[in-house]
């Protein structure tokens, strides 16, 4: 059988491309197709199977600016050639299922969100947008969007990384969507002694404005508490302006350095509404508990008064309410720590097969 997997974009290495990652175990022999690759930026598990890209990749600066060219890729995913493969999985939260796949073959979408600049965040990303970007959105997020649900009738089946996401499937696609959550590198991480955790608290994330730091920043300020801030992303420089003399913002770190405050933070704020969420799977790993906005993906992973806690608005004073809810409470991080290895890729690998045979299986006798 052959296989194409199909990914927007290969600029870094978060949570759509450790997926990509994972379905490459799943599929050894597989082929990749994006629009746009930085090969210092990727792992060796993607670099190691055959990439095509599409003339995208040829456009000046394509690999740093390649949100520029978006409304130029329902073309270039048209342009792909996918004759000859057997299955299609596109890998979608950007322009990657529009390619159009063989007659005879499986085209399955594992689908990380319908794209949120152009559906369910369309005015957030707009109003923090510059002046000719807000002027430029409207009729080329209009035309996106006619693409974007034409597009999705390519599609055989849907699976979602999460009840929220096939929520938005079904919004707007109007397409059903099984749900297979994507997998945590939970090995990766560790609880650590008692003696060892810290007096602070944890945010990790790239900081733009959906995942809320500025909520995190503010409410910290106003207790005096600590917090460490983890991560990069347009908004740092503001972020790291706007933080009091508790809150300690030290921008992208590597990976030592960030499990390391995973295992030894008091536990970790997630003050934004996520797809799914690896951060709170990648904290409770490390036996943390999550103190999290009750919205989105954090309500499939985090178990209520066992791994974390929630806060229901996005308030400095509901955030605040929740700390001193959090500090009141007992958390086992052996038991934290079990519940996220329950999230780990061999499950993942496993409904991922399940779910793709069955619908080859339902193919079959319709023929």
């Amino acid at each position: 059988m052959r296989v194409a997997i199909v990914h927007y974009w290969f600029v870094g290495m978060r949570g759509g491309e450790k997926v990509v990652e994972a379905l490459i175990r799943l599929y050894p022999e597989a082929d990749l197709f994006t629009h746009v690759i930085d090969p210092a930026a990727v792992s060796q598990t993607i670099l190691s199977r055959p990439i095509t890209t599409s003339f995208i990749q040829s456009l000046p600066r394509a690999a740093k600016y390649y949100r520029q060219y978006l409304p130029l890729m329902p073309l270039a995913c048209e342009q792909l050639d996918l004759r000859g493969y057997d299955l299609v999985i596109s890998s979608e939260s950007g322009p990657a299922k529009g390619v159009i796949p063989p007659p005879e073959a499986l085209h399955v979408c594992y689908c990380h969100s319908p794209m949120r600049y152009l559906w369910n965040m369309y005015h957030e990303y707009r109003e923090e947008s510059g002046l000719l970007t807000r002027l430029l959105m409207p009729p080329l997020a209009h035309y996106l969007r006619n693409w974007d649900a034409l597009s999705a009738t390519r599609v055989d089946h849907f699976i979602a990384n999460s009840t929220t996401v096939a929520h938005r499937v079904e919004r707007y696609y109007r397409r059903s969507a099984d749900v297979v959550h994507p997998p945590v590198a939970a090995d990766a991480f560790s609880i650590a002694p008692p003696e060892e955790i810290g007096d602070y608290y944890l945010m990790v994330g790239e900081l733009v404005g959906y995942k809320r730091p500025d909520l995190a920043i503010d409410a910290f300020n106003a207790s005096g508490k600590k917090l460490v801030v983890i991560g990069g992303g347009s908004n740092l420089d503001a972020i790291a302006k706007r933080a009091g003399p508790t809150v300690s913002v030290l921008g992208p770190q590597p990976f030592d350095v960030l499990r390391r405050h995973y295992s030894q933070c008091r536990a970790l704020i997630f003050p934004g509404e996520e797809d799914f969420g690896i951060v709170p799977l990648e904290a409770m790993a490390s036996g943390r508990p999550v103190i999290a906005f009750r919205r989105g993906g954090a309500t499939e992973t985090v178990v209520e008064n066992e791994t974390g806690v929630f806060f229901d608005t996005q308030t400095v004073e509901a955030l605040s309410e929740a700390i001193a809810r959090f500090e009141r409470m007992e958390f086992s991080p052996e038991r934290i720590r079990a519940h996220a290895l329950g999230f780990g890729e061999e499950r993942f690998l496993r409904e991922m097969r399940e779910k793709i045979d069955s619908y080859f299986a339902a193919r079959a006798v319709k023929r």
